[in-house]
């Protein structure tokens, strides 16, 4: 796989997961059947804030990473 393709890749993951937090945050906060389901309501805004964190937070360092090597690259 290619750098550009990575880069993409992670782009998207770190975007995915970002919405998901927002729909998470939505859920829990603005959303009256979410309130409604008790504790199973709860749980299921938990796990989209904790899939958007799982897929956001790796992925931001590692391309945090790649950008670096890739400018260090071009300043040789």
């Amino acid at each position: 796989m290619t750098d550009t393709k990575l880069i993409l890749l992670l782009k998207t993951c770190i975007f995915t997961g970002v919405i998901l937090i927002v729909i998470g945050i939505y859920l829990h906060n603005f959303n009256d059947a979410i309130d409604e389901m008790g504790v199973t309501g709860i749980i299921i805004s938990a796990m989209c804030v904790a899939f958007g964190m799982i897929l956001s937070l790796p992925t931001k360092m590692y391309l945090t990473f790649l950008l670096v090597m890739r400018e260090a690259e071009r300043k040789q």
